[in-house]
Protein backbone atom coordinates (compact mmCIF):
# COMPACT_ATOMS: atom_id res chain seq x y z
CA UNK A 1 0.00 0.00 0.00
CA UNK A 2 1.23 3.49 -0.79
CA UNK A 3 -0.21 5.02 2.37
CA UNK A 4 1.29 4.40 5.79
CA UNK A 5 -1.63 3.01 7.75
CA UNK A 6 -1.77 0.53 10.58
CA UNK A 7 -2.80 -3.03 9.80
CA UNK A 8 -4.79 -5.05 10.43
CA UNK A 9 -7.90 -2.91 10.11
CA UNK A 10 -11.00 -3.46 12.16
CA UNK A 11 -12.96 -3.56 8.91
CA UNK A 12 -12.31 -3.50 5.18
CA UNK A 13 -15.23 -2.14 3.16
CA UNK A 14 -15.23 -3.05 -0.54
CA UNK A 15 -17.27 -0.43 -2.40
CA UNK A 16 -18.42 3.07 -1.46
CA UNK A 17 -22.03 3.20 -2.60
CA UNK A 18 -24.83 3.84 -0.08
CA UNK A 19 -24.41 0.50 1.74
CA UNK A 20 -20.64 0.65 1.96
CA UNK A 21 -20.52 4.35 2.80
CA UNK A 22 -23.11 3.97 5.55
CA UNK A 23 -21.39 1.05 7.29
CA UNK A 24 -17.97 2.71 6.94
CA UNK A 25 -19.22 5.89 8.56
CA UNK A 26 -20.83 4.04 11.45
CA UNK A 27 -17.62 2.13 12.13
CA UNK A 28 -15.48 5.25 11.86
CA UNK A 29 -17.79 7.04 14.29
CA UNK A 30 -16.95 4.32 16.78
CA UNK A 31 -13.24 5.01 16.29
CA UNK A 32 -12.59 1.73 14.52
CA UNK A 33 -9.86 1.45 11.90
CA UNK A 34 -11.61 1.28 8.51
CA UNK A 35 -10.22 0.80 5.01
CA UNK A 36 -12.52 1.65 2.08
CA UNK A 37 -11.54 0.22 -1.30
CA UNK A 38 -13.34 1.74 -4.30
CA UNK A 39 -12.92 0.44 -7.84
CA UNK A 40 -13.82 3.80 -9.40
CA UNK A 41 -12.42 7.28 -9.06
CA UNK A 42 -12.91 9.75 -6.23
CA UNK A 43 -12.27 12.71 -8.54
CA UNK A 44 -14.64 15.66 -7.93
CA UNK A 45 -17.97 15.46 -9.71
CA UNK A 46 -18.14 17.97 -12.53
CA UNK A 47 -21.54 17.26 -14.03
CA UNK A 48 -20.17 16.40 -17.48
CA UNK A 49 -21.35 13.83 -20.00
CA UNK A 50 -17.88 12.34 -20.39
CA UNK A 51 -17.53 11.76 -16.65
CA UNK A 52 -20.98 10.19 -16.42
CA UNK A 53 -20.19 7.88 -19.34
CA UNK A 54 -17.23 6.51 -17.40
CA UNK A 55 -19.32 5.93 -14.29
CA UNK A 56 -22.82 5.02 -15.25
CA UNK A 57 -23.35 1.93 -17.39
CA UNK A 58 -21.91 -1.25 -18.83
CA UNK A 59 -23.39 -3.39 -21.61
CA UNK A 60 -25.16 -6.59 -20.73
CA UNK A 61 -24.80 -9.84 -22.62
CA UNK A 62 -27.16 -12.62 -23.62
CA UNK A 63 -30.96 -12.52 -23.75
CA UNK A 64 -31.13 -9.76 -21.18
CA UNK A 65 -33.20 -7.38 -23.24
CA UNK A 66 -34.87 -7.07 -26.63
CA UNK A 67 -32.33 -7.63 -29.40
CA UNK A 68 -29.99 -9.28 -26.91
CA UNK A 69 -28.54 -6.04 -25.59
CA UNK A 70 -29.02 -4.03 -22.46
CA UNK A 71 -27.88 -1.15 -20.35
CA UNK A 72 -27.05 -2.03 -16.76
CA UNK A 73 -27.07 1.11 -14.65
CA UNK A 74 -23.88 1.03 -12.62
CA UNK A 75 -21.93 3.41 -10.43
CA UNK A 76 -18.19 2.87 -10.75
CA UNK A 77 -17.05 5.85 -8.68
CA UNK A 78 -16.74 6.94 -5.09
CA UNK A 79 -20.34 7.19 -3.93
CA UNK A 80 -21.53 4.46 -6.29
CA UNK A 81 -24.83 4.91 -8.07
CA UNK A 82 -25.74 7.89 -5.85
CA UNK A 83 -23.39 9.98 -7.99
CA UNK A 84 -25.53 9.52 -11.09
CA UNK A 85 -29.00 8.50 -9.92
CA UNK A 86 -32.03 10.78 -9.65
CA UNK A 87 -31.80 11.29 -5.85
CA UNK A 88 -35.15 9.67 -5.06
CA UNK A 89 -35.54 8.49 -1.46
CA UNK A 90 -38.09 5.68 -1.46
CA UNK A 91 -38.72 4.35 2.08
CA UNK A 92 -37.49 0.79 2.75
CA UNK A 93 -39.90 -2.15 2.47
CA UNK A 94 -39.93 -2.63 6.25
CA UNK A 95 -42.23 -5.67 6.22
CA UNK A 96 -39.98 -7.51 3.75
CA UNK A 97 -37.03 -7.17 6.11
CA UNK A 98 -39.09 -7.76 9.26
CA UNK A 99 -39.96 -11.19 7.86
CA UNK A 100 -36.26 -11.99 8.27
CA UNK A 101 -36.03 -10.57 11.79
CA UNK A 102 -34.53 -7.26 10.63
CA UNK A 103 -35.97 -4.04 12.05
CA UNK A 104 -34.88 -1.10 9.90
CA UNK A 105 -37.23 1.40 11.55
CA UNK A 106 -34.67 2.78 14.06
CA UNK A 107 -32.08 3.35 11.33
CA UNK A 108 -34.72 4.94 9.09
CA UNK A 109 -35.82 7.32 11.83
CA UNK A 110 -32.23 8.35 12.51
CA UNK A 111 -31.43 8.93 8.83
CA UNK A 112 -34.60 10.92 8.23
CA UNK A 113 -33.52 13.28 11.00
CA UNK A 114 -30.17 14.08 9.39
CA UNK A 115 -30.50 13.71 5.62
CA UNK A 116 -31.88 16.42 3.30
CA UNK A 117 -34.93 14.33 2.44
CA UNK A 118 -38.16 16.00 1.31
CA UNK A 119 -40.24 16.70 -1.80
CA UNK A 120 -38.96 19.47 -4.04
CA UNK A 121 -40.48 22.90 -3.51
CA UNK A 122 -42.75 24.03 -6.34
CA UNK A 123 -40.14 26.51 -7.57
CA UNK A 124 -37.76 23.65 -8.44
CA UNK A 125 -40.28 21.55 -10.35
CA UNK A 126 -39.87 22.12 -14.08
CA UNK A 127 -42.57 22.84 -16.68
CA UNK A 128 -42.40 19.38 -18.24
CA UNK A 129 -42.93 17.66 -14.87
CA UNK A 130 -45.81 20.01 -14.12
CA UNK A 131 -47.47 19.19 -17.43
CA UNK A 132 -47.10 15.46 -16.75
CA UNK A 133 -48.70 15.98 -13.34
CA UNK A 134 -51.64 17.71 -15.01
CA UNK A 135 -52.07 14.72 -17.31
CA UNK A 136 -51.90 12.25 -14.42
CA UNK A 137 -54.42 14.16 -12.34
CA UNK A 138 -56.70 14.43 -15.36
CA UNK A 139 -56.66 10.62 -15.43
CA UNK A 140 -57.54 10.71 -11.68
CA UNK A 141 -54.31 8.96 -10.70
CA UNK A 142 -52.73 9.22 -7.26
CA UNK A 143 -49.84 11.42 -8.45
CA UNK A 144 -47.70 12.79 -5.63
CA UNK A 145 -44.39 14.52 -5.07
CA UNK A 146 -41.52 12.14 -4.28
CA UNK A 147 -38.98 12.56 -1.51
CA UNK A 148 -35.66 13.72 -2.94
CA UNK A 149 -32.17 13.69 -1.43
CA UNK A 150 -31.61 17.28 -2.54
CA UNK A 151 -30.73 20.47 -0.66
CA UNK A 152 -33.22 22.99 -2.11
CA UNK A 153 -31.14 25.99 -1.09
CA UNK A 154 -28.30 24.81 -3.33
CA UNK A 155 -30.40 23.43 -6.19
CA UNK A 156 -30.74 25.54 -9.36
CA UNK A 157 -33.86 26.07 -11.42
CA UNK A 158 -33.49 24.84 -14.98
CA UNK A 159 -30.64 22.46 -14.14
CA UNK A 160 -30.31 18.76 -14.96
CA UNK A 161 -26.86 18.06 -13.56
CA UNK A 162 -28.00 15.86 -10.69
CA UNK A 163 -28.22 13.14 -13.33
CA UNK A 164 -24.53 13.46 -14.20
CA UNK A 165 -23.31 14.14 -10.68
CA UNK A 166 -24.27 17.51 -9.20
CA UNK A 167 -21.23 19.84 -9.04
CA UNK A 168 -23.08 22.39 -6.88
CA UNK A 169 -23.49 20.29 -3.74
CA UNK A 170 -27.28 20.28 -4.05
CA UNK A 171 -27.69 16.53 -4.36
CA UNK A 172 -26.79 14.34 -1.42
CA UNK A 173 -24.59 11.41 -2.38
CA UNK A 174 -22.85 8.63 -0.47
CA UNK A 175 -19.68 10.69 -0.83
CA UNK A 176 -21.01 12.79 2.05
CA UNK A 177 -20.77 9.75 4.33
CA UNK A 178 -17.41 8.70 2.87
CA UNK A 179 -16.01 12.18 3.51
CA UNK A 180 -17.21 12.03 7.11
CA UNK A 181 -15.67 8.59 7.58
CA UNK A 182 -12.33 9.84 6.22
CA UNK A 183 -12.43 12.87 8.48
CA UNK A 184 -12.89 10.45 11.39
CA UNK A 185 -9.81 8.46 10.39
CA UNK A 186 -11.00 5.96 7.74
CA UNK A 187 -8.67 5.38 4.79
CA UNK A 188 -10.14 5.62 1.26
CA UNK A 189 -8.24 4.13 -1.67
CA UNK A 190 -9.90 4.77 -5.02
CA UNK A 191 -9.16 3.01 -8.31
CA UNK A 192 -8.53 -0.12 -6.23
CA UNK A 193 -10.14 -3.22 -7.72
CA UNK A 194 -10.59 -6.03 -5.22
CA UNK A 195 -9.91 -9.37 -6.90
CA UNK A 196 -10.15 -11.88 -4.06
CA UNK A 197 -11.29 -12.30 -0.47
CA UNK A 198 -8.61 -13.91 1.71
CA UNK A 199 -10.00 -16.71 3.89
CA UNK A 200 -8.10 -18.53 6.63
CA UNK A 201 -9.64 -21.37 8.66
CA UNK A 202 -13.15 -20.50 7.47
CA UNK A 203 -12.82 -16.84 8.37
CA UNK A 204 -12.34 -13.78 6.15
CA UNK A 205 -9.08 -12.08 7.08
CA UNK A 206 -8.49 -9.62 4.23
CA UNK A 207 -8.56 -8.96 0.49
CA UNK A 208 -6.26 -8.86 -2.48
CA UNK A 209 -6.69 -5.83 -4.71
CA UNK A 210 -5.05 -4.24 -7.74
CA UNK A 211 -4.03 -0.60 -7.67
CA UNK A 212 -1.55 1.32 -9.81
CA UNK A 213 -0.85 -1.86 -11.74
CA UNK A 214 0.24 -3.78 -8.63
CA UNK A 215 -1.48 -6.58 -6.70
CA UNK A 216 -1.62 -5.77 -2.98
CA UNK A 217 -3.10 -7.19 0.19
CA UNK A 218 -4.93 -5.69 3.11
CA UNK A 219 -5.94 -7.47 6.29
CA UNK A 220 -8.76 -6.85 8.71
CA UNK A 221 -10.95 -8.37 11.40
CA UNK A 222 -14.05 -8.00 9.22
CA UNK A 223 -14.63 -7.71 5.47
CA UNK A 224 -17.78 -6.02 4.16
CA UNK A 225 -18.62 -6.42 0.48
CA UNK A 226 -20.59 -3.49 -0.94
CA UNK A 227 -19.91 -3.89 -4.65
CA UNK A 228 -23.54 -4.01 -5.73
CA UNK A 229 -25.96 -6.59 -7.10
CA UNK A 230 -23.55 -7.57 -9.86
CA UNK A 231 -20.15 -6.86 -8.30
CA UNK A 232 -20.50 -8.67 -4.97
CA UNK A 233 -21.59 -12.09 -6.31
CA UNK A 234 -18.80 -11.91 -8.88
CA UNK A 235 -16.23 -11.22 -6.17
CA UNK A 236 -17.52 -14.12 -4.07
CA UNK A 237 -17.28 -16.38 -7.11
CA UNK A 238 -13.71 -15.32 -7.87
CA UNK A 239 -12.90 -16.09 -4.24
CA UNK A 240 -14.39 -19.60 -4.44
CA UNK A 241 -17.10 -18.66 -1.93
CA UNK A 242 -20.22 -18.74 -4.09
CA UNK A 243 -21.72 -20.58 -7.05
CA UNK A 244 -20.83 -19.58 -10.57
CA UNK A 245 -24.08 -17.70 -11.16
CA UNK A 246 -26.81 -15.97 -9.18
CA UNK A 247 -30.40 -15.17 -10.09
CA UNK A 248 -31.37 -11.55 -9.54
CA UNK A 249 -33.94 -8.83 -10.14
CA UNK A 250 -33.26 -5.76 -12.26
CA UNK A 251 -36.19 -3.33 -11.90
CA UNK A 252 -36.67 -2.94 -15.67
CA UNK A 253 -37.46 0.57 -16.91
CA UNK A 254 -39.01 1.87 -20.13
CA UNK A 255 -39.10 5.55 -21.06
CA UNK A 256 -42.32 6.67 -22.77
CA UNK A 257 -42.06 9.99 -24.60
CA UNK A 258 -44.36 12.41 -26.36
CA UNK A 259 -44.07 15.92 -27.77
CA UNK A 260 -45.96 19.05 -26.75
CA UNK A 261 -45.67 22.24 -28.81
CA UNK A 262 -46.23 24.91 -26.15
CA UNK A 263 -43.29 24.23 -23.78
CA UNK A 264 -39.61 25.01 -24.23
CA UNK A 265 -37.82 23.25 -21.36
CA UNK A 266 -35.76 20.12 -20.96
CA UNK A 267 -33.54 21.06 -18.01
CA UNK A 268 -35.07 20.00 -14.70
CA UNK A 269 -34.74 17.52 -11.84
CA UNK A 270 -36.15 14.11 -12.90
CA UNK A 271 -38.65 12.15 -10.84
CA UNK A 272 -40.18 15.10 -9.05
CA UNK A 273 -43.48 13.25 -8.71
CA UNK A 274 -45.05 9.91 -9.51
CA UNK A 275 -47.00 6.96 -8.19
CA UNK A 276 -46.41 3.34 -7.15
CA UNK A 277 -48.99 0.60 -7.41
CA UNK A 278 -47.71 -1.91 -4.88
CA UNK A 279 -50.01 -4.79 -5.69
CA UNK A 280 -49.36 -4.50 -9.42
CA UNK A 281 -45.64 -3.84 -8.98
CA UNK A 282 -45.67 -0.84 -11.33
CA UNK A 283 -44.13 2.60 -10.72
CA UNK A 284 -44.56 5.73 -12.84
CA UNK A 285 -42.77 9.07 -12.58
CA UNK A 286 -41.82 12.06 -14.67
CA UNK A 287 -38.31 11.58 -16.04
CA UNK A 288 -37.03 14.59 -17.94
CA UNK A 289 -33.62 13.52 -19.24
CA UNK A 290 -30.57 15.52 -20.26
CA UNK A 291 -30.48 16.07 -24.01
CA UNK A 292 -27.75 13.50 -24.82
CA UNK A 293 -29.57 10.78 -22.87
CA UNK A 294 -32.88 11.62 -24.52
CA UNK A 295 -31.30 11.52 -27.95
CA UNK A 296 -29.72 8.16 -27.18
CA UNK A 297 -33.14 6.74 -26.31
CA UNK A 298 -34.71 8.18 -29.47
CA UNK A 299 -31.91 6.86 -31.67
CA UNK A 300 -32.09 3.46 -29.96
CA UNK A 301 -35.59 2.87 -31.34
CA UNK A 302 -35.01 4.54 -34.69
CA UNK A 303 -36.90 7.76 -33.94
CA UNK A 304 -34.40 10.01 -35.66
CA UNK A 305 -37.26 12.41 -36.42
CA UNK A 306 -37.48 13.12 -32.68
CA UNK A 307 -33.80 13.87 -32.02
CA UNK A 308 -34.24 17.64 -32.00
CA UNK A 309 -37.46 17.68 -29.95
CA UNK A 310 -35.82 17.32 -26.53
CA UNK A 311 -36.97 20.64 -25.08
CA UNK A 312 -40.60 19.86 -25.98
CA UNK A 313 -40.69 16.20 -24.96
CA UNK A 314 -42.57 14.85 -21.95
CA UNK A 315 -40.93 11.67 -20.66
CA UNK A 316 -42.50 9.18 -18.28
CA UNK A 317 -40.60 6.43 -16.51
CA UNK A 318 -42.31 3.05 -16.31
CA UNK A 319 -40.60 0.72 -13.83
CA UNK A 320 -41.74 -2.71 -12.70
CA UNK A 321 -41.05 -5.19 -9.93
CA UNK A 322 -39.72 -8.08 -11.99
CA UNK A 323 -39.42 -11.76 -11.11
CA UNK A 324 -36.15 -13.15 -9.76
CA UNK A 325 -34.35 -14.97 -12.55
CA UNK A 326 -31.48 -15.00 -15.00
CA UNK A 327 -27.90 -15.21 -13.81
CA UNK A 328 -24.92 -13.11 -12.80
CA UNK A 329 -21.85 -14.98 -13.97
CA UNK A 330 -18.14 -14.21 -13.67
CA UNK A 331 -18.10 -12.49 -17.06
CA UNK A 332 -21.73 -12.12 -18.11
CA UNK A 333 -25.14 -10.94 -16.99
CA UNK A 334 -28.16 -12.69 -18.49
CA UNK A 335 -31.83 -12.14 -17.75
CA UNK A 336 -34.93 -12.73 -19.83
CA UNK A 337 -38.14 -11.08 -18.72
CA UNK A 338 -40.98 -13.44 -17.84
CA UNK A 339 -44.44 -13.26 -19.37
CA UNK A 340 -45.63 -11.62 -16.15
CA UNK A 341 -42.86 -9.02 -16.38
CA UNK A 342 -43.78 -8.19 -19.96
CA UNK A 343 -47.44 -7.88 -18.99
CA UNK A 344 -46.56 -5.40 -16.21
CA UNK A 345 -44.48 -3.32 -18.59
CA UNK A 346 -47.30 -3.31 -21.13
CA UNK A 347 -49.77 -2.14 -18.48
CA UNK A 348 -47.41 0.60 -17.31
CA UNK A 349 -46.68 1.77 -20.84
CA UNK A 350 -50.41 1.90 -21.55
CA UNK A 351 -50.94 4.09 -18.48
CA UNK A 352 -48.03 6.33 -19.48
CA UNK A 353 -49.52 6.81 -22.95
CA UNK A 354 -52.84 7.80 -21.40
CA UNK A 355 -51.13 10.36 -19.14
CA UNK A 356 -49.20 11.83 -22.06
CA UNK A 357 -52.33 12.09 -24.19
CA UNK A 358 -54.14 13.80 -21.33
CA UNK A 359 -51.21 16.22 -21.10
CA UNK A 360 -51.60 17.07 -24.78
CA UNK A 361 -48.62 15.11 -26.08
CA UNK A 362 -48.40 13.81 -29.64
CA UNK A 363 -46.07 11.47 -31.53
CA UNK A 364 -45.71 9.15 -28.55
CA UNK A 365 -43.04 6.45 -28.59
CA UNK A 366 -41.11 4.33 -26.11
CA UNK A 367 -37.58 3.08 -25.52
CA UNK A 368 -36.45 -0.51 -25.07
CA UNK A 369 -36.18 -1.51 -21.44
CA UNK A 370 -33.01 -1.22 -19.38
CA UNK A 371 -32.01 -2.28 -15.87
CA UNK A 372 -32.38 0.32 -13.15
CA UNK A 373 -31.38 -1.42 -9.90
CA UNK A 374 -29.84 -4.87 -10.10
CA UNK A 375 -30.16 -6.70 -6.79
CA UNK A 376 -31.30 -9.76 -4.88
CA UNK A 377 -28.39 -11.89 -6.09
CA UNK A 378 -27.17 -12.72 -2.54
CA UNK A 379 -30.49 -12.58 -0.75
CA UNK A 380 -30.99 -12.47 3.01
CA UNK A 381 -32.18 -15.88 4.11
CA UNK A 382 -30.46 -17.51 1.16
CA UNK A 383 -26.79 -16.45 0.97
CA UNK A 384 -26.49 -14.14 3.98
CA UNK A 385 -28.18 -14.28 7.37
CA UNK A 386 -30.10 -11.61 9.25
CA UNK A 387 -26.81 -10.01 10.28
CA UNK A 388 -25.74 -9.84 6.60
CA UNK A 389 -22.99 -12.39 7.28
CA UNK A 390 -22.15 -15.09 4.74
CA UNK A 391 -21.30 -18.66 5.68
CA UNK A 392 -17.71 -17.44 5.88
CA UNK A 393 -17.19 -15.94 9.31
CA UNK A 394 -16.54 -12.21 9.47
CA UNK A 395 -17.50 -11.78 5.81
CA UNK A 396 -20.55 -9.56 5.32
CA UNK A 397 -22.46 -8.13 2.35
CA UNK A 398 -24.19 -4.75 2.45
CA UNK A 399 -25.57 -3.68 -0.90
CA UNK A 400 -28.56 -4.27 -3.18
CA UNK A 401 -27.59 -7.91 -3.64
CA UNK A 402 -28.94 -8.80 -0.16
CA UNK A 403 -32.45 -7.37 -0.64
CA UNK A 404 -34.68 -10.40 0.10
CA UNK A 405 -37.00 -10.07 -2.89
CA UNK A 406 -38.03 -7.93 -5.84
CA UNK A 407 -39.29 -4.54 -4.80
CA UNK A 408 -39.39 -2.16 -7.76
CA UNK A 409 -38.33 1.13 -6.14
CA UNK A 410 -34.97 2.94 -5.72
CA UNK A 411 -32.96 1.18 -2.97
CA UNK A 412 -30.70 4.04 -1.82
CA UNK A 413 -32.44 4.72 1.49
CA UNK A 414 -32.85 0.99 2.17
CA UNK A 415 -29.11 0.45 1.74
CA UNK A 416 -28.28 3.39 3.99
CA UNK A 417 -30.46 1.80 6.68
CA UNK A 418 -28.81 -1.60 6.23
CA UNK A 419 -25.36 -0.03 6.45
CA UNK A 420 -26.22 1.88 9.58
CA UNK A 421 -27.61 -1.25 11.23
CA UNK A 422 -24.60 -3.38 10.22
CA UNK A 423 -22.11 -0.76 11.38
CA UNK A 424 -23.88 -0.49 14.73
CA UNK A 425 -23.92 -4.28 15.17
CA UNK A 426 -20.27 -4.72 14.23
Amino acid sequence: MNQQVAQPFDAIVVGSGPGGASVARELARRQLRVLILEQGSAAPLQGTLSQMAGIAAVPGKGAYIHRDASLLVSGVAAGGTTTINFATAAPPPLAMFAAHGIDLAPALESLRAELPMAPLPDALIGPLAKRIEQGALARKLDWRKLDKLIRPQSCRTGCWRCVYGCPFGAKWTARDFIDEAVQLGAVLLDEARVEHVIVENGRATGVRYRRDGEMREAFGANVVLAGGGIGSPRLLYRSGLHAESSAFFSDPVIAVMGVVEDIDGGAEVPMAAGMYMHEEGIALADMTLPKPMYQAFAAQVGRLDRLMAHSRTLTLMVKIRDDIGGSVGPRWVDKTLTAADRAKLATGVGMAREILRAAGAKKIFKSWHFAAHSGGSLRIGDVVDGDLQTTTRNLFVCDASVIPGPWGLPPTLTLLCLGKRLGTNL
